[in-house]
């Protein structure tokens, strides 16, 4: 199974491993997806798509054991502030489903800014365009494929 986003990096020679998942329609959370591949959340990245008010929208991609700091994001874009765009726009935007979204091969290539924690790891890993694959690369051919600002814009998650 060769999904787009594996296809450009085919095209690049940039190396990859693709892993594939039983998806749950009911637990979609980067969490759980980092469990079934058999990695620790933290090296597994979710892409989340975002519009600040003065650039637009863009994509922000953080582990999975944190959440995105909106105001980290926005001050790294140069809006004044940043919001995740509702679920409804998301396909629209990108081509992708919710639990499928990636900065790769999309419909459109969007600004993305990569959370500095992807470089603490030799690779990560990331949505391959759908549910149920996940493609593992190093941070820095992610970065220069996907032409990602790098900044600190996670934090931890609050718990209940």
């Amino acid at each position: 199974m060769k999904t787009n986003a594996a296809r450009l990096l085919d095209t690049l020679n940039i190396r990859y491993e693709l892993r594939t998942y039983p998806v749950d329609p009911e637990d979609l959370s980067a969490v759980r997806v980092a469990e079934k591949v058999g990695l620790p959340p933290g090296q597994v990245f979710k892409t989340l798509v975002c519009r600040g008010d003065r650039t637009g929208v863009c994509l922000a991609v953080v582990p999975a054991d944190r959440e995105l700091d909106l105001k980290a994001l926005a001050r790294a874009r140069g809006d004044r502030r940043c919001d995740t765009v509702p679920l409804k726009d998301v396909q629209p935007l990108t081509g992708y489903v919710r639990g499928g979204v990636t900065a790769l091969a999309g419909r459109k290539n969007y600004p993305v800014v990569l959370d500095a924690s992807a470089f603490d790891w030799p690779v990560i890993s990331i949505s391959a365009g759908m549910r149920g694959a996940q493609l593992l690369l190093a941070p820095a051919d992610y970065q220069r494929v996907t032409s990602a600002a790098k900044a600190e814009i996670s934090r931890m998650l609050l718990q209940a």
